[in-house]
């Protein structure tokens, strides 16, 4: 469902953090920190700064630092509920952090979320929600499927990207609640809609108002002219 009413409920948490280093990319040029891992304890989050090429988890790679990174896409969260439906259709074992996901979560749905939505993780780390994961070669090679791209971004459950509004740590088990939803209808899902398959419906995400990251407003207007 796209724009739902809500995206957590009472039991809503952190099922891992997954962080990861530097490694071969199988779609060939430089190394990739795709492979995340959950580790133990808790990892320091902080804004990485708006130039793109840092994620917001300390200790976490990125390989391709023209296209990832940066405070819009400081966190990416991925719903283990998600990924338990993509082991069902792919008849294989997806464990926490398999679609690179810095937040693998429970009881949340990231692709509901609206633009603008702020998340309390634990006790101090408050995130927003920015934007859609588009997929790259790379996630497409690590998965190994005949048109994952494709495939992946027609499923219209990609994953949400994060900025960090207040500084903090994140661990598994931490609870994740809502603490600000905008007043608009523009959820994740809707945006990638939006950028991937419907470009007619671009205008639409403007309701998003100052919501909306910088990067895809001019893009969106970049697109209407």
């Amino acid at each position: 469902m796209i724009g739902g009413s809500g995206s957590s409920g009472p039991g809503a948490y952190v099922r891992s953090v997954n962080i990861g280093g530097l490694e071969p990319n199988p779609a060939k040029g430089g190394p990739t920190g795709f492979g995340k891992r959950p580790v133990a304890g808790a990892v320091e989050v902080r804004a990485p700064g708006p130039v793109k090429g840092q994620s917001g988890f300390e200790g976490d790679a990125i390989g391709d630092k023209k296209n990832h990174g940066g405070d819009d896409q400081a966190v990416y969260a991925f719903a283990r509920e998600d990924l338990d439906r993509w082991e069902q259709v792919l008849g294989r074992v997806l464990p926490d952090g398999s679609f690179g996901e810095n937040l693998t979560t429970a009881g949340v749905d990231p692709n509901e979320a609206l633009i603008g939505e702020q998340w309390r993780v634990g006790n101090d780390l408050v995130l927003q929600v920015t934007s859609p994961r588009l997929p790259c070669r790379t996630f497409a090679a690590r998965m190994g499927v005949r048109g994952w791209a494709k495939r992946f971004g027609a499923d219209g459950r990609p994953g949400a990207y994060l900025r960090v509004v207040h500084p903090g740590r994140a661990r598994a088990g931490d609870p994740v609640t809502i603490s600000r939803r905008p007043s608009h209808h523009v959820s994740v899902s809707l945006a990638l809609l939006a950028l991937v398959a419907e470009p007619g419906r671009l205008s639409d995400l403007l309701a998003a108002g100052d919501d909306l990251p910088d990067g895809m407003r001019g893009y969106i207007h970049s697109k209407l002219k």
